[in-house]
């Protein structure tokens, strides 16, 4: 029996990590092998104390059934305060947090609840490739806004005010810039919170690399007049380790975090509460924490830019973020070719840029989530290939 999908998943097709690693795995039972550079997920652990809040609730008896869809107060007040110290900025836990099961997840909660058939959504080319299939499976219409090298990876607003903008309802944009590692800017904040007041646009930003080898943490909320018009995602995901947890949070105005609420709350059950209690640990850990994480992604960094130095790649040394975004040599076609050759012929992993959006095309993506043994097994991988 034949049972047809849905129109609403024409032209969303399957993720290309979950394809590609189908791929690999594939290829690894041929006995390949294959060194993964290319997905940022963090292979260190959460601090220790973390990992003993989640044992020590979790073998309580009265810690097991559904929780409020808002999150227990404790987990709000730490979001809260995890806010006010790293980036200034004043939330009410009550009425203007959301703690959510990842931040992905957050993303098509916010299109589910604002986007009708016919609306538009801004979303940056390149940027993260959930912006545009959230809005296509909540019946929107991307509209993409290109990020060049030459602009400073940041939207052109002359060329956004000079289009339709009648039917935009939403915009993405993420600072640290994925992929691109773009830092933040206050002015560019400030760009960002006028444009949208001015169309009466809400701006979404996803905020989730803000920690990561960036010395200065920001939030577009810390702009004045930003909760008029803004709303922010951010995660556990990647700045405590706690990727595989799910703990992500919506911070935004009132009336905001009540619409999205109306809209979760029919599709979960709330977060287990144990995972609750140790995020509340883990937003309580101090600069320490921060240092000693970045300090071992900075030492792979390093490794990174001497395997793009092997692949001849142009890369900024000022970039952020869990990844390194570099330009492949000229003579090569695009990304997704010299991410084949070194795939198939050294058996290293690498993202091509083009799957960020078609202004990626010329780039490629390196993962620092991997240990320096993996980066210089996959150097001297390539360099092997090279010399023969």
């Amino acid at each position: 029996m034949q049972i047809a999908k849905s129109k609403r998943l024409e032209g969303i097709g399957e993720y290309y990590f979950s394809q590609k690693l189908r791929e690999i795995e594939q290829l690894n039972k041929a006995g390949k092998n294959i060194i993964n550079l290319g997905i940022g997920s963090p292979d260190l652990p959460p601090h220790p104390s973390v990992i003993k809040v989640l044992q020590e609730q979790a073998g309580l008896s009265n810690t097991h059934a559904y929780q409020s869809y808002k999150g227990v107060a404790a987990l709000r007040n730490a979001i809260a305060g995890w806010y006010q110290n790293w980036y200034q900025v004043n939330l009410n836990p009550d009425t203007e947090i959301l703690p959510l099961l990842g931040s992905k997840e957050g993303i098509m909660h916010i299109c589910m609840t604002y986007l009708n058939e016919g609306d538009q959504a801004l979303i940056p080319n390149p940027g993260y490739p959930t912006y545009t299939s959230a809005v296509k499976l909540a019946g929107g219409t991307p509209v993409y806004f290109e990020l060049t090298e030459e602009s400073n990876w940041e939207p052109n607003f002359d060329k956004l005010e000079a289009s339709d903008l009648s039917k935009v309802k939403l915009m993405w944009v993420n600072y640290p810039q994925m992929p691109t590692g773009k830092k933040p800017t206050f002015e560019l904040f400030q760009k960002l919170i006028a444009f949208g007041k001015k169309h009466e646009i809400l701006i979404c930003h996803d905020n989730p690399y803000s920690f990561i080898l960036n010395d200065a943490p920001m939030s577009l909320l810390s702009v004045a007049g930003a909760m008029d018009t803004a709303i922010e995602l951010n995660s556990l995901s990647k700045s405590q380790n706690m990727a595989g947890w799910r703990i992500g949070t919506l911070c935004g105005a009132e009336e905001r975090i009540n619409d999205v609420l109306t809209f979760k709350s029919n599709m979960d059950s709330g977060m287990f509460l144990p995972v609750q209690h140790a995020a509340v640990a883990a937003l309580s850990l101090g600069a320490d924490w921060y240092h000693s994480v970045n300090e071992v992604y900075a030492k792979r960094r390093e490794k990174v830019f001497e395997l793009l130095d092997v692949l001849a790649c142009k890369y900024s040394m000022n970039q952020v973020g869990m990844f390194v975004w570099a330009k492949i040599p000229e003579n090569i076609n695009d990304g997704y070719e010299l991410s084949d050759q070194v795939l198939y012929k050294s058996n290293v992993f690498i993202t091509p840029g083009g799957i960020f959006g078609s202004a990626g095309n010329q780039y490629i993506r390196v993962s620092l989530c991997g240990s320096i043994s993996k980066f210089e097994e996959a150097i001297q991988r390539i360099e092997a290939q090279k010399a023969n």
